[in-house]
């Protein structure tokens, strides 16, 4: 693991979290959803709700890790003249409002990485507020390259692992991850689901048991309850992302139903941070 700029915000972000007595909550949005404007109000409303770290998803017309939800918003987003330029602003505009909220991209190789090294990218994301990134179809065995200059630029790279990951290659993902290690719940692709794997608490224990950064569990979650049983299994964070994109309703313009269900996460999640309260005063 590359120590970076970046990846000691994210830790203090999860360390505020803990001491706050809490979980960690870490919201999505989709930038450019429905479009630029509205994208930017959603994101504002997931910090002044309570989220701890933001998760702010690039547009991209092949989304091979998301679900109907995130490839309906991604589509609508592209639709809507949404760009990498246009996402980078976006990270520049929330991190100029919100500066004390980590803000995390999540994207895809082809949008970083391209035919070169990411080094451009990674300088544009970090210039524009980044401290993280997310590569969902990055691998650290492909990843080594890449990290170095993300961590030229401060970034920290994070990696996910699943189920279907062996007990020696977590470890190793893990140690290779930078920030937080993002654990996936299920075997599949994103979206809210009723109810979380039944061995998902046994996972979340055998990851954060071989991970030497914090581990924040993603992919169908979506409801307090859901929250409330990841807190209890050890995981230092939670991710939802479909649910508050199917929040914002069918336009994906209701910025209010978005801001209670970030609320009541947050709840679930326990006391709100020093950080989260203080963006939501600024």
């Amino acid at each position: 693991m590359t120590q970076t700029s970046g990846g000691t915000r994210i830790r203090a972000a999860f360390d505020a979290a803990r001491t706050a007595g809490g979980t960690a909550l870490v919201p999505y949005v989709v930038a450019g959803y429905p479009d630029a404007e509205t994208s930017y109000r959603a994101a504002l409303a997931c910090i002044d709700g309570g989220a701890d770290i933001l998760e702010v998803g690039l547009p991209y017309s092949d989304p091979l890790a998301d679900g109907a939800t995130l490839q309906r918003a991604s589509a609508a987003a592209l639709q809507a003249g949404a760009t990498f330029d246009g996402s980078i602003e976006l990270v520049r505009r929330i991190a100029e409002s919100r500066p004390r909220v980590p803000l995390v991209p999540m994207c895809y190789a082809n949008q970083v990485i391209g035919g070169g090294d990411g080094r451009e990218a990674s300088r544009r994301l970090a210039d524009a507020g980044a401290v993280g990134v997310i590569v969902a179809d990055l691998t650290p065995d492909e990843g080594a390259a890449f990290e170095a200059v993300a961590a030229e630029a401060g970034l920290a790279v994070v990696y996910l692992v699943a189920p279907t990951t062996s007990p020696e290659r977590r470890r190793m993902i893990a140690e290779r991850s930078g920030g937080f290690l993002y654990c996936v719940s299920l075997v599949g692709v994103t979206g809210a689901r009723t109810a979380l794997p039944s061995d998902t608490a046994r996972l979340v224990r055998e990851v954060r048991a071989v991970s030497p950064v914090p581990v924040a569990v993603g992919f169908g979650v979506s409801r307090p309850a859901h929250v409330r049983a990841l807190a209890k299994a050890g995981a230092d964070g939670v991710i939802v992302a479909s649910a508050l994109v199917d929040a914002l309703g069918e336009d994906g313009r209701d910025i209010a139903a978005l801001a209670k269900l970030v609320s009541s996460l947050r709840d679930a999640a326990g006391g709100a941070t020093t950080s989260s309260r203080a963006a939501s005063a600024a």
